[in-house]
């Protein structure tokens, strides 16, 4: 939890090996992120601040694709895009193009995508931001779905409300550093 520019994103990325930390000893479900960044990609998924889904392809392609891309066979790749559509309840969006997705939409695909392998450690950065009331509500669901089935979630935010909802551990961050942290 923190504001703007606190340094979560940041964190973020040195937890999912995308940067270096500058000093210090980081590791992520018992892997080193500087030296042992296989084992830390093998464990992790992550969903960052903004969808990162191909815009001229369908939700079940964008699945699909992804799955093909992590190693998944075709007809691995059509049953997991097949399952996840409809646990995020987008199977009557399967066959649109993202270009009319709503923000909620959007952020339900980009979660996804995010689980199209199972990992233990899903990372969420910020996850809904800029998304209406409802939206924000139907996300929350699913992170704590996700939670009671066992995935450990990492999640940034600025919102105290979000925090409160959905951890069970809170640290507050502020300059890159934390300066508060409890249940």
């Amino acid at each position: 939890l923190g504001p703007n520019g606190a340094g979560k994103t940041t964190l973020i990325n040195i937890l999912a090996t995308l940067v270096m930390p500058d000093e210090g000893n980081v590791r992520v479900a018992g892997y080193d992120v500087a030296i042992e960044e296989e084992g830390v990609k093998q464990s992790i998924s992550l969903t960052g601040q903004s969808a990162a889904v191909d815009e001229v392809l369908t939700a079940e392609e964008n699945l699909r694709m992804m799955g093909r891309l992590s190693g998944l066979s075709d007809a691995e790749s059509r049953l997991r895009a097949t399952e996840l559509l409809k646990y995020f309840d987008l199977v009557e969006a399967a066959h649109k193009r993202m270009k009319a997705f709503s923000g909620g939409m959007r952020r339900r695909l980009d979660l996804a995508l995010s689980l199209v392998v199972g990992r233990s450690i899903l990372f969420l950065d910020e996850p809904t931001t800029g998304l209406d009331t409802r939206s924000r509500q139907a996300l929350w669901e699913i992170v704590l779905k996700l939670a009671a089935r066992g995935i450990t979630i990492f999640l940034t935010t600025q919102y105290l409300e979000e925090a409160d909802q959905l951890a069970d551990e809170i640290a507050v961050i502020t300059n890159g550093h934390i300066v508060a942290q409890g249940s």
